[in-house]
């Protein structure tokens, strides 16, 4: 490969990267505990970067005391447990309810989608089934934060 076409490639990537990496200095930053087998939290990761966030995946054995640490009811577990912006955030929660949360700051500590529902982000399939997304106070308390119907 001539060494004319070379630095043009350097050049090209170069600027290409210079032009990314703001958008990538203002993206949310998120960490994720998952399972290291676990697909669907490695789909709801895609979903994220898909949608803007920058994201961290530490892939830890057990789950639960991140969970417990970080204030999750056990009726509101699910897969995985991510940290954003002071919140935690269980299970496959949709990018664009990240992205209310951290717009609203409300006093709560975090935002679930317990278990596992068909259709929520990282969980497609054949048969989507309606689902909520839960406020979580420090308490324990919860309301519903966001529905999804499929």
């Amino acid at each position: 490969m001539p060494a004319i076409r070379i630095r043009f490639i350097a050049s090209a990537l170069a600027a290409a990267f210079i032009l990314a990496t703001p958008a990538l200095a203002d993206a949310p930053k998120v960490t994720v505990y998952k399972s290291p087998t676990c697909g669907c939290c490695s789909k709801w990761i895609e979903h994220l970067e898909e949608n803007g966030f920058a994201v961290a995946a530490t892939d830890v054995h057990d789950v639960r005391p991140i969970k417990q640490i970080n204030g999750v009811p056990p009726a509101m577990a699910s897969c995985h447990t991510a940290l954003v912006g002071g919140y935690f955030v269980e299970g496959h929660v949709p990018a664009e309810d990240i992205r209310r949360l951290l717009s609203e700051r409300p006093e709560i500590a975090g935002l679930a989608v317990p278990k596992m529902p068909e259709g929520s982000p990282g969980m497609e399939g054949p048969n989507p089934v309606p689902y909520a997304v839960w406020a979580i106070r420090s308490d324990g308390s919860r309301e519903v934060y966001a529905r999804h119907a499929p």
